[in-house]
């Protein structure tokens, strides 16, 4: 896609995300609204019970595809450097030459449940939360590890090197071995107070510190190889700076950067997230907390399930004539509360509030007078009541003053009205099309010197992009109705864990595929 003028400036940055589906590179104007997107998508596989995993030869493809095809586009204008968003929370096994042993494991992959309850139970796990500040789930490397060392021992003992997706992209593009802050404060290693591997966490995963990457900034630049440079048509040396995780950098891309301003995101998953200028660790264990840069933190917590309820909803109930928007039009007929329907929305392996990935979904309150819209109307409310607790913890950091949400969901204006109610602050519905990719090039403007500061780099970019969006107006009765929705909740789930272990999803052992 791109904007304005179908010629190029004279300088672009490229903000390169590369995401569990598919890598999006965005070529910015400097000084110039135009940009050019270009998309290449891949299979997320799952060769195991639980397992999530992707070919790192199919990602690196799909990666410096993209960047060649958006290098051609910008038709000569100087690439002032490429800045790197990746997913978090994957890892990689490599070898004594640096060649992948594993597929990408990545955040959705779920074989270390078992691990990751074990590590929830034990006597340590406060500790590990407080020192890393990353959930004791299985989405975390450290539970990964964990699982290697246990279910695969000849394999983890070829390994020479532990890497994360963000590192394996700088790996190929500047043929160095590193990773940066934000990817290590994701991983359940760091220590957040030393910035260095955590010697305990080491400990319990069965690995040694020299075979984690050396950890950098996030404002690091590195320089394209040779060989990475003749395939994208750069020069030799063009900057590459490390970056930062995917979540950290959507915060920065959609402007939520202000004290009290959490970043709401919601498509197939969701997430909420707030910037401080600090770690900031949660006792409770509700919260994450990682690094955009040296003095920028993101504290916050990510749902599992998103839009993708209202598309569970459309399979089984029917799609009403036509798709989501179709269920999501009945939905809006019904008034705010559902008549009493309540849902626990944990279809897929549920990650904040609770980490508990063993939890599954309730209907509660059925009755012979509701109907599909009502189902439907709940299903949306249950996302909104658990972003609504992950706000909540947040307040408790720094009171929340308002939201900015972006997220295919709020096309719907039912997403809109709900969200914003339950959430009771004030949401503006943000574009945020570029997300990540923006973040990431706001954030290399910052480390090759041309911004003084994040938010002077997504200025730069992306003028009056903070303060743009439309805001929600929510009616008295629909408030007055989500009071009292929140005021349930707590008793509600108290009442659900007296039984949930009647439905608990059983944690799988783990199953070699590796012969």
């Amino acid at each position: 896609m791109t904007t304005s003028s179908p010629y190029p400036p004279a300088e672009v940055v490229i903000g390169l995300d590369v995401g569990t589906t598919g890598t999006k590179a965005v070529a910015f104007g400097m000084g110039s609204p135009w940009r050019h997107t270009v998309v290449r998508e891949y299979p997320l596989l799952a060769p195991g019970p639980g397992w999530q995993v992707q070919d790192p030869a199919t990602v690196v493809a799909a990666v410096m595809g993209a960047l060649a095809e958006v290098v051609t586009t910008a038709r000569g204008a100087r690439v002032v450097g490429i800045s790197v968003s990746t997913a978090m929370h994957a890892l990689i096994g490599l070898d004594e030459g640096l060649r992948p042993l594993t597929p990408i494991v990545t955040w959705a992959d779920s074989r270390a449940t078992a691990e990751a309850a074990e590590l929830r139970s034990s006597d340590e796990a406060e500790a590990l939360h407080l020192a890393s500040g990353t959930p004791l789930h299985p989405m975390s490397p450290l539970a990964k590890l964990l699982w290697f060392t246990r279910h695969e021992p000849a394999l983890a003992a070829r390994v020479r090197a532990w890497v994360g997706l963000k590192d394996y992209v700088l790996q190929t593009l500047t043929g160095t071995s590193a990773t940066e802050l934000s990817t290590a404060s994701g991983s359940g290693l760091l220590d957040l107070a030393t910035r260095t591997w955590n010697p305990r966490a080491l400990e319990l995963a069965g690995i040694r510190e020299d075979q984690l990457p050396p950890i950098l900034p996030t404002t690091a630049v590195l320089g394209l190889t040779k060989s990475a440079a003749s395939r994208l048509g750069l020069a030799t040396a063009t900057p590459v700076v490390v970056g930062a995780g995917d979540g950290p950098l959507g915060n920065l891309g959609t402007g939520a950067l202000d004290r009290g301003v959490v970043g709401l995101s919601v498509g197939t998953s969701g997430a909420a997230r707030m910037v401080v200028p600090a770690p900031v660790t949660d006792p409770s264990g509700r919260l994450f907390c990682y690094a955009l840069t040296d003095d920028a933190w993101v504290v916050g917590g990510a749902v599992s399930n998103g839009g993708i309820v209202v598309r569970w909803a459309r399979d089984v109930l029917g799609d009403a004539g036509g798709d989501d928007a179709a269920l999501l039009e009945l939905a809006a007929s019904v008034p705010a509360g559902s008549d009493g329907l309540v849902v626990l929305p944990y279809l897929l392996a549920e990650r904040a509030p609770l980490w508990d990935p063993t939890l599954t979904g309730a209907i509660i309150g059925m009755r012979h007078s509701h109907t599909r819209g009502h189902v439907v109307r709940a299903v949306v409310e249950g996302v909104a009541l658990q972003l609504w607790s992950i706000v909540d913890g947040l307040d408790a950091v720094t009171p929340v003053t308002s939201i900015r949400a972006t997220g295919g969901v709020f096309r719907s204006q039912v997403w809109r009205d709900v969200t914003a109610g339950v959430l009771a602050r004030p949401v503006t519905v943000t574009g945020g099309a570029e997300g990540s990719a923006l973040g990431a090039a706001a954030l290399g403007l910052l480390a090759v010197g041309r911004a003084s500061s994040l938010t002077d780099g997504l200025d730069r970019l992306a003028p009056g992009l903070r303060r743009s969006g439309d805001a929600v107006v929510v009616d008295d009765a629909d408030r007055d109705a989500y009071r009292a929705a929140r005021a349930r909740i707590p008793s509600l789930l108290d009442s659900y864990a007296a039984v949930a272990d009647l439905f608990r999803t059983p944690a799988r052992a783990g199953t070699s595929v590796h012969g």
